[in-house]
């Protein structure tokens, strides 16, 4: 059996490379976001049941998540329908996953990990974190949202300081040399403690 680690942190704290460099410690990485992307792809099981329920958000076999986000934004309950339809089919991905993993230790990278009561499945918790100053220039320089809609994904996700001080690790990805160490140094504890109980 596997240690399941989940890897949790806000929007624009460095979550994705910080996954890599799970990776590159020989860790098997479950990454949310590229489940939810695939489940909307062509061909992906999230198409079909979504074009019954909101037609007008499947382009070309595709599920538009631009129109996803204008279409929660004008009907207060299409959020809560879209979560029935895709959080059954992105548990079901990471099953299948799970199935062909032979790592000792399995990152699952999920954002609102806390929010949806995740981390109760998981054997420990890291969260990315960086003060909310270098956090909003990090996300500004993407030049992909406004301030407004950044200040709006905040609003919907747990403060950082509840999800770090929730968190058994907490690292924090200032540098990458520094991101790094601190995945190293985590993977070696984890490691450590799976020797000892071998």
């Amino acid at each position: 059996m596997s240690f399941r680690l989940g890897l949790t942190g806000s929007i624009g704290m460095g979550k994705s490379t910080t996954a890599s460099f799970f990776v590159d410690e020989g860790c098997a990485l479950w990454d949310a976001d590229a489940a939810v992307h695939r489940l909307y792809d062509k061909g992906g099981a999230a198409v079909a049941p979504m074009q019954a329920a909101f037609p007008e958000a499947v382009v070309d076999g595709v599920v538009d998540r631009a129109r996803l986000k204008a279409i929660i934004a004008s009907e207060p309950t299409a959020l809560k329908q879209i979560e029935a339809i895709v959080h059954p089919l992105v548990a079901a991905d990471r099953a299948d996953f799970l199935k062909s993993v032979t790592a000792d230790i399995v990152v699952y990278d999920i954002p609102l990990l806390f929010e949806t009561g995740g981390d109760k499945a998981m054997d420990a918790v890291a969260c990315v974190s960086i003060p909310r100053e270098d956090q909003k220039a990090r996300v500004m320089e993407r030049g992909t949202m406004t301030e407004a809609q950044f200040e709006q994904i905040l609003a919907k996700q747990m403060p950082n300081e509840d999800k770090c001080a929730r968190a058994d690790f907490v690292i924090v990805t200032d540098t990458l040399d520094h991101a790094r160490q601190q995945v190293q140094d985590i993977v070696k504890e984890i490691r450590t403690g799976l020797n000892q109980n071998a």
